[in-house]
């Protein structure tokens, strides 16, 4: 029919079509219908309407019919469920439906190896069990019943009931986008909703289960009418993650997770089942800062805190497994801590004074004085918070947990690189950096400077040294005096215009001695 109505309406429509199936459809027969309509066209929207318990129960009895000889299916003649099951079946084997076991009489059951009994949902269970007693005394099932396996006691478990709490095992059987349906081994068939397989938005029932897994399981809810029982494995993952949660609050266990969102107050993050908090204030995060920054990050924590009765809840801090990190490494440092050892430390701030330098656990400072060879103002002059330096212990106070560092390398002093290349007597070119009333400041090499004095300047009286010289001007200079004591050089520009002045008399006399 639904071939027909393509070939023959569909194209007249002019609004987009919608299909639906009764809930309780046969789902043979749903699939073949899905095969005749049209695919990939935009103006037909299916919706899967058929009940989950229908089609789990349909599913098995197919699976049960593909590998009986005979199938009987009991329920009402009138019963859709019961119909659409002998539907099913009757595709696969021969099939029988019966609405009670009085009706066994009247059938010529052929010789069989395996038969498959099922039912409606709403078939009462006495009669279920009525049918299987009477099949269980027929001389034809007693001569083929496989002696290792109890038939009478298998529907009799079938039967069992379930109860709201209880706790009870599952297979696993099937698994889509939105549950996972499970075989209790009663005639409930068993589903467990996302929300019930995790707490963890961002995973699928498939990354948590797979087919064939024997699961623990809590009933959440049990419809016999439907023969479907809502079933939680978060419950009991929970309860026993809860009761490893209390054990390491007690052991003061170390426990990862992932920070999954940020709340009021702080961040939250599942472990073992159970949400754990943590304030603010525990983060190990400076006061005020973006708690953003820690999200879907892996922490490491504590339980400080465990929740009683009904909410299995715990309060959980990162600041404290910090602390602890933070005295271990203070306790190997002080082991090793020698004057002159080096290290290889992050800037972890800057103040008017120096820099404090992270060494792995414990801080030691750079005294501003030690950071340049040069006269600086502030330490950001030469680092920067986060730079990674060389440095070395200068001093330690164990007593007062503070060290000392150091960071200028003697091989980068100024002052050494100035005697190892100049002399008394050598001709430079100097940069003028300073004047003040008694002379001028002029830099020889980078943090070097000499003195030239107002004396020095010229080969005659200068009143005001700005008259002559300007910070910036680069001049020739000699070497005059170094008090290396004093870390002191004198240089001088009048010395080279005495010089100038010597050489041209010399050439002057030259001459007249020649004559004489």
């Amino acid at each position: 029919e639904l071939k027909d109505f393509f070939e023959k309406n569909y194209k007249n429509l002019q609004k987009k079509l919608a299909i639906v199936a009764q809930t309780t459809y046969n789902i043979v027969v749903w699939g073949e219908c899905l095969n005749v309509i049209p695919k990939d066209d935009p103006n037909i929207v299916i919706y899967d309407t058929i009940c989950n318990a229908t089609d789990a129960r349909q599913s098995d009895a197919a699976e049960l019919a593909k590998n009986s000889d005979i199938m009987l299916v009991v329920g009402g003649r009138h019963s859709s469920n019961t119909v659409k099951l002998f539907e099913v079946c009757s595709r696969y084997c021969k099939t029988y439906h019966i609405e009670n076991s009085d009706e066994l009489r009247s059938l010529k059951l052929p010789n069989a190896t395996n038969i498959g009994i099922t039912a409606g949902a709403s078939t009462p269970a006495y009669i279920i069990k009525e049918v299987q007693t009477k099949m269980a005394e027929n001389e034809i099932l007693a001569a083929n019943q496989n002696e290792e396996f109890d038939f009478a006691q298998a529907i009799d478990e079938s039967f069992k009931k379930i109860h709201t709490g209880e706790k009870v095992k599952g297979i696993v059987i099937a698994v889509n986008n939105t549950e996972a349906i499970v075989d209790l081994g009663t005639k409930h068939t068993g589903y467990v909703a996302l929300d019930d397989l995790t707490d963890d938005p961002s995973k699928k029932p498939s990354d948590i289960v797979s087919v064939g897994d024997e699961i623990d399981l809590v009933v959440i809810k049990v419809n016999d009418a439907e023969g479907t029982a809502a079933l939680s494995k978060r419950k009991v993952d929970e309860q026993a993650g809860y009761e490893k949660i209390v054990e390491a609050q007690k052991e003061g266990t170390v426990l990862e997770g992932v920070v999954q969102s940020v709340v009021n107050k702080g961040i939250t993050l599942t472990v073992m089942g159970v949400r754990v908090f943590i304030p603010a204030s525990l983060t190990g995060l400076p006061r005020g800062a973006e708690l953003d920054q820690l999200l879907k990050k892996k922490v490491e924590f504590i339980i400080i805190e465990v929740s009683e009765g009904g909410r299995k809840r715990a309060v959980g801090s990162i600041k404290a497994v910090q602390n602890a990190k933070k005295e271990e490494a203070k306790a190997r440092f002080w082991e090793t801590a020698e004057v002159g050892k080096t290290y290889s430390g992050k800037v972890k701030s800057l103040t008017s004074f120096g820099a404090f330098v992270d060494l792995g656990g414990i801080d030691g400072m750079v005294h501003i004085s030690e950071l340049s060879w040069k006269r600086i103002k502030h330490p950001s002059e030469v680092v920067n918070v986060g730079d990674t330096l060389e440095v070395y212990i200068k001093d330690l106070d164990r007593e007062a947990n503070r060290i000392s560092l150091g960071f200028k390398k003697a091989e980068d002093n100024p002052w050494e690189i100035f005697k190892s290349q100049y002399q008394v007597g050598d001709v430079v070119k100097a940069t003028i950096v300073s004047i003040t009333s008694f002379g001028a400041f002029a830099q020889i090499v980078d943090g070097v400077d000499g003195l030239i004095h107002i004396s020095q300047i010229a080969d005659q009286k200068v009143e005001n040294v700005k008259d002559v010289l300007s910070v910036g001007d680069v001049v020739d200079v000699k070497i005059t005096d170094i008090d290396e004591e004093s870390k002191r050089i004198s240089i001088s520009m009048r010395a080279l215009l005495e010089n100038s002045d010597e050489e041209a008399e010399e050439e002057e006399e030259a001459p007249a001695e020649d004559a004489e």
